[in-house]
Protein backbone atom coordinates (compact mmCIF):
# COMPACT_ATOMS: atom_id res chain seq x y z
CA UNK A 1 0.00 0.00 0.00
CA UNK A 2 1.30 3.48 -1.01
CA UNK A 3 1.81 6.32 1.32
CA UNK A 4 -0.35 8.23 -1.17
CA UNK A 5 -3.46 6.06 -0.42
CA UNK A 6 -3.03 5.61 3.48
CA UNK A 7 -2.66 8.86 4.50
CA UNK A 8 -6.15 10.33 1.84
CA UNK A 9 -9.37 10.54 3.10
CA UNK A 10 -11.48 7.18 3.83
CA UNK A 11 -13.90 7.74 0.39
CA UNK A 12 -17.13 6.72 2.10
CA UNK A 13 -20.77 5.60 0.67
CA UNK A 14 -23.93 5.35 2.57
CA UNK A 15 -26.79 2.88 1.07
CA UNK A 16 -29.72 4.37 2.30
CA UNK A 17 -31.12 7.55 3.13
CA UNK A 18 -33.75 7.53 5.81
CA UNK A 19 -33.10 8.73 9.06
CA UNK A 20 -29.79 7.01 9.55
CA UNK A 21 -28.86 7.43 6.34
CA UNK A 22 -29.00 11.11 6.48
CA UNK A 23 -27.52 11.70 10.15
CA UNK A 24 -24.58 9.62 8.66
CA UNK A 25 -24.13 12.38 6.06
CA UNK A 26 -24.31 14.92 8.91
CA UNK A 27 -21.96 13.00 11.16
CA UNK A 28 -19.56 12.40 8.13
CA UNK A 29 -19.36 15.93 6.72
CA UNK A 30 -16.83 17.83 9.33
CA UNK A 31 -14.50 14.63 9.54
CA UNK A 32 -11.15 15.04 8.19
CA UNK A 33 -10.33 11.51 8.10
CA UNK A 34 -13.05 10.38 5.91
CA UNK A 35 -15.29 11.69 2.89
CA UNK A 36 -19.24 10.96 2.08
CA UNK A 37 -18.89 10.82 -1.97
CA UNK A 38 -21.86 8.32 -2.47
CA UNK A 39 -25.25 7.52 -1.75
CA UNK A 40 -27.91 5.52 -3.18
CA UNK A 41 -31.36 4.72 -2.26
CA UNK A 42 -34.58 3.45 -3.64
CA UNK A 43 -34.83 5.12 -6.70
CA UNK A 44 -31.37 6.96 -7.39
CA UNK A 45 -27.98 7.75 -6.39
CA UNK A 46 -25.31 10.33 -6.61
CA UNK A 47 -21.64 10.25 -7.01
CA UNK A 48 -19.29 13.10 -6.31
CA UNK A 49 -15.80 11.98 -5.74
CA UNK A 50 -14.75 15.29 -4.50
CA UNK A 51 -17.39 15.38 -1.74
CA UNK A 52 -21.30 15.71 -1.03
CA UNK A 53 -23.37 18.64 0.69
CA UNK A 54 -25.27 17.28 3.23
CA UNK A 55 -27.89 20.17 3.08
CA UNK A 56 -28.82 20.03 -0.73
CA UNK A 57 -29.02 16.32 -0.36
CA UNK A 58 -31.45 16.01 1.94
CA UNK A 59 -33.73 18.84 0.97
CA UNK A 60 -33.75 17.36 -2.36
CA UNK A 61 -34.23 14.07 -1.08
CA UNK A 62 -36.98 15.29 1.15
CA UNK A 63 -38.76 17.33 -1.43
CA UNK A 64 -38.66 14.47 -4.27
CA UNK A 65 -38.22 11.54 -2.86
CA UNK A 66 -34.57 9.94 -4.31
CA UNK A 67 -30.79 11.58 -3.87
CA UNK A 68 -31.58 10.60 -7.74
CA UNK A 69 -32.68 13.93 -8.60
CA UNK A 70 -30.21 16.10 -6.73
CA UNK A 71 -28.10 18.38 -9.27
CA UNK A 72 -25.57 18.00 -11.06
CA UNK A 73 -24.47 14.69 -9.54
CA UNK A 74 -27.97 12.57 -8.96
CA UNK A 75 -28.74 9.89 -11.33
CA UNK A 76 -32.13 8.38 -11.09
CA UNK A 77 -32.26 4.40 -11.44
CA UNK A 78 -34.14 1.29 -11.07
CA UNK A 79 -31.22 -0.87 -9.62
CA UNK A 80 -29.52 2.02 -7.76
CA UNK A 81 -27.28 -0.23 -5.56
CA UNK A 82 -25.57 -2.19 -8.42
CA UNK A 83 -25.31 1.08 -10.60
CA UNK A 84 -23.88 2.68 -8.33
CA UNK A 85 -21.24 0.18 -7.54
CA UNK A 86 -19.90 0.05 -10.82
CA UNK A 87 -19.12 3.98 -11.58
CA UNK A 88 -17.86 4.73 -7.54
CA UNK A 89 -14.69 4.69 -6.32
CA UNK A 90 -15.72 4.18 -2.61
CA UNK A 91 -13.53 2.43 -0.03
CA UNK A 92 -16.23 1.61 2.06
CA UNK A 93 -19.88 1.66 2.27
CA UNK A 94 -21.86 1.99 5.36
CA UNK A 95 -25.38 0.08 5.29
CA UNK A 96 -27.77 2.11 6.84
CA UNK A 97 -30.60 0.15 5.31
CA UNK A 98 -33.22 -1.69 6.62
CA UNK A 99 -33.59 -5.13 7.81
CA UNK A 100 -37.44 -5.44 5.67
CA UNK A 101 -37.56 -7.99 4.35
CA UNK A 102 -35.03 -10.15 6.73
CA UNK A 103 -32.88 -10.99 3.23
CA UNK A 104 -32.56 -7.94 2.41
CA UNK A 105 -28.94 -7.42 4.13
CA UNK A 106 -27.34 -10.58 2.62
CA UNK A 107 -28.89 -10.18 -1.01
CA UNK A 108 -26.78 -6.75 -0.89
CA UNK A 109 -23.47 -8.60 0.53
CA UNK A 110 -24.54 -10.65 -2.54
CA UNK A 111 -24.22 -8.32 -4.86
CA UNK A 112 -21.30 -6.84 -3.88
CA UNK A 113 -19.58 -10.16 -4.03
CA UNK A 114 -21.29 -10.81 -7.53
CA UNK A 115 -19.63 -7.35 -8.90
CA UNK A 116 -16.15 -8.10 -8.27
CA UNK A 117 -15.87 -4.64 -6.48
CA UNK A 118 -13.13 -5.27 -3.09
CA UNK A 119 -13.57 -3.03 -0.02
CA UNK A 120 -15.00 -2.69 3.31
CA UNK A 121 -18.44 -2.90 4.26
CA UNK A 122 -20.47 -2.05 7.62
CA UNK A 123 -23.75 -2.92 8.52
CA UNK A 124 -25.87 -2.29 11.72
CA UNK A 125 -28.32 -4.83 11.59
CA UNK A 126 -30.19 -6.12 14.18
CA UNK A 127 -31.62 -9.65 14.19
CA UNK A 128 -30.02 -12.47 14.78
CA UNK A 129 -31.68 -14.57 11.55
CA UNK A 130 -30.08 -11.86 9.63
CA UNK A 131 -26.73 -12.33 10.87
CA UNK A 132 -26.72 -15.62 10.56
CA UNK A 133 -27.40 -15.32 6.54
CA UNK A 134 -24.15 -13.08 6.22
CA UNK A 135 -22.36 -15.48 8.18
CA UNK A 136 -22.69 -18.30 5.60
CA UNK A 137 -21.28 -15.80 2.98
CA UNK A 138 -17.97 -15.49 5.17
CA UNK A 139 -16.18 -17.57 2.64
CA UNK A 140 -17.42 -16.10 -0.27
CA UNK A 141 -16.66 -12.63 1.57
CA UNK A 142 -13.06 -13.77 2.07
CA UNK A 143 -12.49 -14.90 -1.92
CA UNK A 144 -14.17 -11.71 -2.95
CA UNK A 145 -11.34 -9.45 -1.03
CA UNK A 146 -14.43 -7.45 0.94
CA UNK A 147 -13.97 -6.50 4.17
CA UNK A 148 -17.28 -6.71 5.96
CA UNK A 149 -18.02 -5.84 9.59
CA UNK A 150 -21.23 -6.97 10.82
CA UNK A 151 -23.47 -5.67 14.09
CA UNK A 152 -21.73 -2.04 14.14
CA UNK A 153 -24.83 -0.06 15.63
CA UNK A 154 -25.88 0.43 18.79
CA UNK A 155 -27.38 -2.98 19.58
CA UNK A 156 -25.69 -4.67 18.49
CA UNK A 157 -22.98 -3.00 18.55
CA UNK A 158 -21.43 -0.55 20.91
CA UNK A 159 -23.35 -1.97 23.54
CA UNK A 160 -22.41 -5.45 22.96
CA UNK A 161 -18.23 -4.45 22.41
CA UNK A 162 -19.00 -3.04 26.23
CA UNK A 163 -20.31 -6.25 27.34
CA UNK A 164 -17.43 -8.09 25.44
CA UNK A 165 -15.27 -6.12 27.53
CA UNK A 166 -17.12 -6.10 30.97
CA UNK A 167 -17.08 -9.84 30.69
CA UNK A 168 -12.99 -9.67 31.24
CA UNK A 169 -13.59 -9.46 34.91
CA UNK A 170 -15.50 -12.50 35.30
CA UNK A 171 -14.47 -16.55 35.25
CA UNK A 172 -18.23 -16.98 34.17
CA UNK A 173 -21.19 -15.07 32.94
CA UNK A 174 -24.20 -15.78 34.15
CA UNK A 175 -25.72 -12.88 31.78
CA UNK A 176 -26.05 -10.47 29.36
CA UNK A 177 -29.11 -7.81 29.72
CA UNK A 178 -29.62 -4.67 27.54
CA UNK A 179 -31.99 -2.50 27.95
CA UNK A 180 -32.68 0.77 25.27
CA UNK A 181 -34.41 3.72 25.11
CA UNK A 182 -35.07 5.88 21.76
CA UNK A 183 -36.94 8.86 21.39
CA UNK A 184 -37.65 10.50 17.90
CA UNK A 185 -39.56 13.66 17.51
CA UNK A 186 -41.27 11.98 14.51
CA UNK A 187 -41.34 8.21 13.40
CA UNK A 188 -41.46 9.19 9.83
CA UNK A 189 -38.21 10.16 10.14
CA UNK A 190 -37.09 6.40 10.76
CA UNK A 191 -39.76 4.31 9.36
CA UNK A 192 -37.61 1.45 8.37
CA UNK A 193 -36.42 1.57 11.84
CA UNK A 194 -39.70 1.54 13.37
CA UNK A 195 -41.13 -1.00 11.27
CA UNK A 196 -38.24 -3.36 12.51
CA UNK A 197 -39.38 -2.62 15.51
CA UNK A 198 -43.06 -3.48 15.34
CA UNK A 199 -41.76 -6.68 13.81
CA UNK A 200 -40.75 -7.66 17.00
CA UNK A 201 -44.20 -7.45 18.79
CA UNK A 202 -46.57 -10.34 19.39
CA UNK A 203 -48.60 -10.79 16.76
CA UNK A 204 -46.29 -9.33 14.28
CA UNK A 205 -43.16 -10.57 12.21
CA UNK A 206 -40.81 -9.24 9.36
CA UNK A 207 -43.40 -10.04 6.67
CA UNK A 208 -46.53 -8.12 8.25
CA UNK A 209 -44.07 -5.34 9.90
CA UNK A 210 -43.17 -5.09 6.28
CA UNK A 211 -46.83 -4.86 4.04
CA UNK A 212 -47.84 -2.06 6.82
CA UNK A 213 -48.75 1.28 4.54
CA UNK A 214 -47.59 4.66 6.36
CA UNK A 215 -51.23 5.02 7.67
CA UNK A 216 -51.07 1.27 9.17
CA UNK A 217 -47.94 2.40 11.19
CA UNK A 218 -49.66 5.87 12.35
CA UNK A 219 -53.07 4.17 13.45
CA UNK A 220 -51.03 1.20 15.45
CA UNK A 221 -49.09 3.65 17.02
CA UNK A 222 -51.94 5.40 17.56
CA UNK A 223 -52.84 2.82 19.69
CA UNK A 224 -49.85 2.99 21.97
CA UNK A 225 -49.70 6.47 22.13
CA UNK A 226 -46.72 6.40 20.36
CA UNK A 227 -44.97 4.41 22.73
CA UNK A 228 -43.49 0.67 21.80
CA UNK A 229 -42.55 -1.69 24.07
CA UNK A 230 -40.15 -4.23 23.25
CA UNK A 231 -39.13 -7.77 25.17
CA UNK A 232 -37.08 -9.83 24.62
CA UNK A 233 -36.16 -9.27 20.87
CA UNK A 234 -34.16 -11.42 18.34
CA UNK A 235 -31.36 -9.53 18.17
CA UNK A 236 -28.00 -10.19 17.20
CA UNK A 237 -26.27 -9.25 20.30
CA UNK A 238 -26.78 -12.58 21.48
CA UNK A 239 -25.18 -14.98 18.04
CA UNK A 240 -22.11 -12.25 18.48
CA UNK A 241 -21.56 -12.69 22.10
CA UNK A 242 -21.65 -16.92 21.81
CA UNK A 243 -19.31 -16.84 18.59
CA UNK A 244 -17.08 -14.99 20.85
CA UNK A 245 -17.74 -17.04 23.63
CA UNK A 246 -18.43 -14.62 26.27
CA UNK A 247 -21.64 -16.72 27.22
CA UNK A 248 -24.56 -19.03 25.20
CA UNK A 249 -27.11 -16.74 23.31
CA UNK A 250 -29.93 -18.08 25.92
CA UNK A 251 -27.83 -15.73 28.52
CA UNK A 252 -28.73 -12.42 26.48
CA UNK A 253 -31.73 -10.66 26.35
CA UNK A 254 -32.71 -7.31 24.36
CA UNK A 255 -35.45 -4.65 24.98
CA UNK A 256 -36.87 -1.36 25.61
CA UNK A 257 -38.78 1.18 24.98
CA UNK A 258 -39.36 3.73 21.59
CA UNK A 259 -40.86 6.72 22.10
CA UNK A 260 -42.12 7.54 18.48
CA UNK A 261 -43.10 11.33 19.31
CA UNK A 262 -40.18 12.62 21.75
CA UNK A 263 -37.15 13.02 21.33
CA UNK A 264 -36.28 12.55 24.64
CA UNK A 265 -35.51 8.96 25.66
CA UNK A 266 -38.02 8.06 27.61
CA UNK A 267 -35.31 5.51 29.98
CA UNK A 268 -31.87 5.43 29.40
CA UNK A 269 -30.10 2.57 27.48
CA UNK A 270 -27.37 0.56 29.29
CA UNK A 271 -25.96 -3.32 29.39
CA UNK A 272 -25.69 -4.96 32.71
CA UNK A 273 -23.36 -8.06 32.58
CA UNK A 274 -23.60 -10.08 35.53
CA UNK A 275 -20.98 -12.85 36.15
CA UNK A 276 -18.76 -14.93 38.87
CA UNK A 277 -15.54 -13.39 39.77
CA UNK A 278 -12.22 -16.02 40.29
CA UNK A 279 -12.78 -15.72 43.63
CA UNK A 280 -16.31 -16.87 43.42
CA UNK A 281 -17.89 -13.81 44.03
CA UNK A 282 -21.07 -12.60 41.98
CA UNK A 283 -21.22 -9.16 40.60
CA UNK A 284 -22.93 -7.19 37.83
CA UNK A 285 -20.96 -4.18 35.87
CA UNK A 286 -23.07 -1.97 34.37
CA UNK A 287 -22.54 0.14 31.13
CA UNK A 288 -25.25 3.46 30.66
CA UNK A 289 -25.17 5.60 27.82
CA UNK A 290 -25.67 9.45 28.24
CA UNK A 291 -29.44 10.42 27.85
CA UNK A 292 -28.33 13.37 25.83
CA UNK A 293 -27.05 10.80 23.22
CA UNK A 294 -29.80 10.14 20.34
CA UNK A 295 -29.99 6.91 18.58
CA UNK A 296 -28.25 8.32 15.43
CA UNK A 297 -25.15 9.06 17.18
CA UNK A 298 -24.68 6.03 18.95
CA UNK A 299 -25.64 3.98 15.75
CA UNK A 300 -23.92 5.73 12.94
CA UNK A 301 -20.66 6.79 15.76
CA UNK A 302 -19.38 3.51 16.02
CA UNK A 303 -20.66 2.21 12.55
CA UNK A 304 -17.71 4.95 11.41
CA UNK A 305 -15.49 3.71 13.78
CA UNK A 306 -15.53 -0.15 12.87
CA UNK A 307 -15.48 1.21 9.13
CA UNK A 308 -12.14 2.83 10.14
CA UNK A 309 -11.24 -0.56 11.85
CA UNK A 310 -12.37 -2.50 8.50
CA UNK A 311 -9.86 -0.32 6.30
CA UNK A 312 -6.92 -0.53 7.85
CA UNK A 313 -7.59 -4.42 8.09
CA UNK A 314 -8.73 -4.21 4.56
CA UNK A 315 -5.37 -2.83 3.55
CA UNK A 316 -3.02 -5.42 5.63
CA UNK A 317 -5.04 -8.26 3.46
CA UNK A 318 -7.62 -8.98 6.01
CA UNK A 319 -10.76 -10.13 4.34
CA UNK A 320 -13.55 -12.22 5.26
CA UNK A 321 -16.44 -11.19 7.80
CA UNK A 322 -16.52 -9.81 11.42
CA UNK A 323 -18.61 -8.63 14.10
CA UNK A 324 -18.48 -5.86 16.37
CA UNK A 325 -16.81 -7.75 18.86
CA UNK A 326 -13.98 -9.68 17.25
CA UNK A 327 -12.05 -6.11 16.40
CA UNK A 328 -11.88 -2.67 18.77
CA UNK A 329 -13.61 0.24 16.26
CA UNK A 330 -11.06 2.84 15.39
CA UNK A 331 -11.62 6.73 16.96
CA UNK A 332 -12.54 8.76 13.52
CA UNK A 333 -11.26 12.59 13.79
Amino acid sequence: MNREAVNRKIRVGVLGFGGLGQAAARILTPKKEMLWVATADKGGYIYNQAGLNPDDTIATYGKKGSVGYVEPYGTISGDSIKDLIEIADVDGYFLALPNLPNTFMAEVARSFIQSGWRGVLVDALKRTSAMEQLLSLKEDLQKAGITYMTGCGATPGLLTAAATIAAQSFSEIHSVKITFGVGIANWEAYRATVREDIAHLPGYDVESACKMSDAEVEAFLETTGGILRLENMEHADDIMLELAGICDREQVSVGGLVDTRNPKKPISTNVKITGRTFEGKISTHTFTLGDETSMAANVCGPAFGYLKTAVSLHRRGIHGLLTAVEAMPQFVR
